[in-house]
């Protein structure tokens, strides 16, 4: 497995190393070991989601509150789709950028994102099917969005996954500035300084 940091600081992109022979492949898609190397701190699943897309649903960009917030392990099962990073940490370097990776179930790529990250994904396929591992169980009262069409992010779908199917939750939502006048978004500071917390835990 190989795990290589993304331009946001705290995200990583995993691809793993798969086995294969006339009956299928083989491939570990998670190793605690490995991610805690990268990344210097443990990771304490709590929680596993799955969801199933049609081809152009948009889903997020989501966040929660910091701490506890979500630390995220994404993967698809089935299908293909652009997976997002946004950095909504207000005074981190970058701030306001994005990266993303193709996850699908051809190179079975995974994507992990610490706490205070945004998330987003567009289904490329029609029945996407995204598999979650998170280290939080959900807390609505803690859970925020900001609208995955704001110009001022201004994140960039693929034309193959055709017109953005949404929430109105997540059409809802405020933009990045508006977010971050109500006070909604973590701090850079907060966030690491809640990371090394997670050190050695």
């Amino acid at each position: 497995m190989q795990i290589r940091e993304l331009k946001i600081p705290d995200s990583y992109e995993i691809t793993p190393k798969q086995f294969g022979d006339e009956r299928g492949a083989f491939l570990e898609w998670y190793r605690f070991d490995r991610l805690e190397e990268a990344t210097g701190r443990s990771i304490d699943l709590r929680q596993a989601n799955t969801s199933v897309s049609k081809r152009g649903s948009v889903r997020g960009i989501h966040f929660a509150d910091v701490p506890p917030s979500q630390a995220k392990y994404v993967t698809a099962m089935h299908g293909a789709v652009l997976d997002f990073v946004i950095d909504i940490r207000v005074g981190s370097p970058t701030f306001g950028e994005w990266d993303s990776v193709l996850l699908d179930d051809v190179d079975r790529r995974a994507i992990f994102l610490s706490e205070g990250l945004g998330h987003c994904f567009v289904a490329l396929t029609e029945g996407a099917t995204v598999s979650y591992l998170v280290n939080d169980v959900y807390r609505p009262d803690r859970e925020h969005g900001i609208n995955p069409l704001d110009a001022e992010i201004g994140l960039v779908f693929p034309e193959s996954a055709g017109q953005p199917l949404l929430s109105a939750k997540d059409t809802d939502a405020p933009g990045l500035a508006q977010a971050a006048a109500e006070g909604l978004l973590p701090t850079w500071e907060a966030t690491r300084a809640y990371y090394e917390t997670l050190k050695g835990n």
